[in-house]
């Protein structure tokens, strides 16, 4: 990992540690994955970006938990869970997601399956 990634978590070291795990778990599952790091995001992408870390509110402030990362990940439809907490159909066909994780039990199977579907969608593009 990066020390720019590490930064982009100052003086935040449990959402950075949320933040680990699931780059970990991203980048077993995925090949050929580039990282970029911008001002608001940490970007996955292969040939298109896949998924994003952030620490977006996508919650009224007073619901979010104290440590969290939000991820985002695109696919072709609307997935309906419980733990999407947003939405939004940016082009046809194109649903962007967003997923509050605060706990490292949340970056599971479930969670980890719609990345992959995005890794497999943003390569189809």
């Amino acid at each position: 990992m990066g020390m720019d990634e590490v930064f982009f978590f100052d003086g935040q070291p449990d959402a950075l540690q949320l933040y680990e795990l699931f780059r970990e778990r991203v980048m077993t599952d995925a090949h050929d994955v580039q990282i970029r790091v911008q001002k608001t995001q940490i970007s996955f992408s292969n040939r298109h970006v896949f998924t994003c870390v952030s620490r977006l509110p996508v919650r009224k402030k007073k619901d979010m938990p104290k440590v969290y990362i939000v991820i985002t990940f695109g696919l072709s439809h609307p997935l309906e869970s419980p733990r999407i907490d947003a939405k939004t159909e940016p082009y046809p066909n194109r649903w962007t997601h967003h997923v509050v994780v605060s706990t490292p039990e949340e970056i599971d199977e479930e969670l980890l399956s719609w990345v992959r579907e995005a890794y497999w969608f943003a390569l189809e593009k």
